[in-house]
């Protein structure tokens, strides 16, 4: 896997961490706002020095979250081309919503490397402290899913979770790629 990953980002050439991630959504013709997504809501990416800016927006916080789920998938692969196969129950708890937010990144990063899955589909529930998820995808495909970059974790950098003035809820940090 990691001889075809490589293959894929020598293909996308040089640059910078985002510069590839750009140009391996041009070449899929995707925009960053195409493809497999929860019902309600938007993803974004937003720059940082070194690293992706990950960003969800919805109706609730977990719509939010279920939102910055995809585009921490987006970072990866265009969205579109991960089929949802299978299913993967995810819980987490944390008392504070920022930190129950990284916690939840991490949780997807752990299982997309230690299940080599890249997932598509998000459900998330979140009552208090506690999240329940169940996310859908399937078997990492390098020549398929054109992997630009391995997300290592969700960092505290730029994080936020919180309610904006339109009522909808906003859920963002930095991941380390």
């Amino acid at each position: 896997m990691l001889e075809a990953t490589a293959a894929v980002v020598a293909e996308l050439g040089s640059g910078t961490r985002q510069d590839r991630v750009a140009r391996r959504n041009r070449l899929s013709g995707t925009s960053g706002f195409d493809g497999v997504r929860p019902a309600a809501g938007r993803w974004a990416h937003f720059e940082h020095r070194a690293d992706v800016g990950v960003e969800g927006t919805g109706a609730t916080p977990a719509a939010a979250f279920e939102q910055a789920a995809l585009a921490l998938t987006a970072i990866i692969c265009d969205p579109a081309t991960v089929r949802p196969e299978a299913a993967v129950d995810i819980c987490c708890e944390e008392a504070d919503l920022e930190l129950l937010f990284v916690d939840w990144l991490n949780a997807l990063v752990y299982r997309m490397a230690t299940e080599r899955m890249l997932f598509s589909g998000f459900q998330v529930a979140i009552d208090g402290p506690r999240l329940r998820a169940r996310v859908w995808g399937e078997a990492v495909e390098p020549v398929r899913h054109r992997p630009a970059v391995e997300v290592k974790g969700a960092t505290y950098t730029a994080l936020a979770v919180r309610q904006q003035s339109d009522g909808s809820w906003i859920a963002r940090c930095v991941v380390d790629v």
